[in-house]
């Protein structure tokens, strides 16, 4: 591993609000998370309605940063789905290209929790709108621009026709000359009774120019996480980003450079949206380089600018309740990483 000093500190006069940053695109499910609200034994359990879905989740994470964030999807014609939209726009997140369909509802997630406080998930989502998005529904139009950021997760993996349309965003971002972004974001009970498809998911993320992945996701994905790693970086990714719960961040380059950043200690009330902040964090950083440069030309110190403070965004996502509430603005992230690189 490097050992960079992190002594690095951002400041507002670093970020140029009017730049024309990069479009930032996240494609995949947007959904309703129905969250318990009480846990009592006898009491009739109750839920309250909130927006969620992790490509959701990160384009609001990039708005809220002031990136150029736009959402590609599809909900159901419903008043879920009508709610999902108008959120997102609160949030400042263009919905442009967010699709409502009558054929089919919007996706739904009960969450409960049970006496020693451990989560359970009941997903409606098969089929829900999201998983109708189809090949295309994907318009050129919206990658009219030579300086963007793709992103995606393998939630849009989960089935053969919302794989194809996730393969033809990737290859439209490709050919405008986009980043390309892959958070693999395992969910294991989204996917058939059959289970993840292993082969599936290493050949989507084996595309993209960043991936973004935990150490419990990898083992999952092979008897060896460090070889998938490398042989990830053989095939084409660029940037391979591995997170491992409190421990530092770890990132692999193509060019043979490696670093790791420490995670700050603070307190913890909710990781909800932890990893959606984190990935937002590095999403909006891309967005000020895509077109300069290209990910496999970034140097170290880029690099672990980037990362360092996607750390920052993740830190603070989780020190508040809720998602899209617990996601930082720019003057917040950066406070928080100068207040431990300082």
């Amino acid at each position: 591993m490097s050992d960079i000093n992190n002594s690095m500190s951002f400041s507002e006069s670093d970020h140029n609000e009017e730049k024309n940053l990069a479009k930032v695109m996240s494609f995949g499910e947007a959904l309703i998370d129905f969250l318990a609200q009480n846990t009592g034994k006898d009491e009739i359990q109750t839920f309250a309605k909130y927006p969620g879905g992790a490509p959701a989740n990160v384009a609001v994470a990039v708005a809220k940063l002031g990136g150029n964030s736009h959402f590609v999807g599809q909900v159901g014609n419903d008043s879920f789905g009508h709610f999902l939209k108008d959120s997102l726009n609160e949030y400042g997140v263009n919905t442009n290209a967010l699709l409502m369909t009558s054929a089919a509802k919007t996706a739904l997630a009960f969450v409960s929790l049970d006496e020693t406080g451990e989560r359970s998930f009941e997903f409606y989502r098969n089929p829900s709108a999201d998983m109708l998005f189809r090949p295309e529904d994907f318009l050129s139009e919206w990658f009219y621009t030579s300086r963007g950021v793709f992103h995606t997760c393998s939630n849009t993996l989960t089935d053969e026709h919302i794989t194809k349309a996730t393969h033809i965003g990737v290859r439209m971002a490709k050919m405008a000359g986009w980043i390309v972004s892959a958070d693999i974001n395992l969910r294991a009970n989204l996917w058939p009774e059959s289970g993840v498809d292993i082969e599936r998911v290493i050949h989507w993320f084996q595309t993209a120019d960043v991936v973004k992945a935990s150490m419990e996701e990898l083992v999952e994905l092979s008897s060896d996480p460090m070889a998938l790693i490398q042989s990830s970086l053989e095939k084409g990714v660029s940037l391979f980003v591995l997170t491992d719960g409190a421990n530092s961040v770890r990132y692999f380059h193509k060019t043979g450079l490696i670093g790791e950043v420490a995670t700050p200690k603070v307190s913890v009330k909710d990781t909800t949206a932890a990893g959606d902040a984190f990935v937002g964090g590095l999403l909006f950083c891309l967005s000020e380089v895509a077109g300069e440069t290209t990910v496999a030309l970034m140097t170290q110190e880029e690099i672990h600018k980037a990362i360092s403070f996607a750390v920052a965004c993740g830190a603070l996502a989780v020190t508040q309740l809720g998602a899209y509430p617990s996601l930082p603005s720019y003057s917040e992230a950066s406070d928080m990483l100068n207040s431990f690189t300082s």
